[in-house]
């Protein structure tokens, strides 16, 4: 069996190689096509991305390892692990078509739909471990206030 740290160890491991392929597609365009956009006011500065994401993907790691640290029989870990996994591919998602595509409407379809699913990981992962549902806390707002600007980058573009 796995301990905790193992599979906490695994699941940070996992979303910080998602974190990684979503940032090789972001930084192909972060200098030419992004720059070039027209940005809400309330936009951060383009160095503070990087960390925050960071921080995002560990904690959705932690996450994810404590859920899993509850053991694979119990349906709803295995309901909590289905709404993440979909979530994690709707992050990267979000990425290609915002970043790779260029396309800030379709992006945006996308971020609606990442922060349904992410309301629905985080109850998921409440009745797993609550711990774990408060670690996404900061995620789930992230994408909300990503999710504004977004839709604020597509109205002024």
């Amino acid at each position: 069996m796995f301990s905790k740290i193992r599979y906490i160890s695994l699941s940070v491991m996992v979303c910080l190689l998602v974190g990684l392929i979503a940032s090789i597609v972001t930084q192909s365009s972060i200098d030419t096509w992004y720059f070039n956009l027209t940005k809400p006011t309330f936009t951060p500065p383009a160095w503070l991305f990087a960390p925050v994401w960071m921080l995002l993907y560990i904690l959705m790691g932690v996450a994810m390892g404590l859920v899993l640290n509850r053991g694979l029989h119990h349906i709803w870990v295995k309901t909590a692990i289905y709404h993440f996994g979909f979530q994690l591919l709707l992050n990267t998602a979000w990425s290609i078509v915002f970043f790779g595509v260029q396309s800030p409407f379709f992006a945006f379809m996308i971020i609606l739909a990442l922060f349904i699913v992410l309301l629905f990981t985080f109850k998921w992962f409440k009745v797993a471990s609550p711990l774990a549902a408060y670690l996404l806390i900061p995620y789930i707002a992230w994408v909300g206030f990503a999710a504004m600007l977004n839709f604020e980058i597509w109205r002024l573009n």
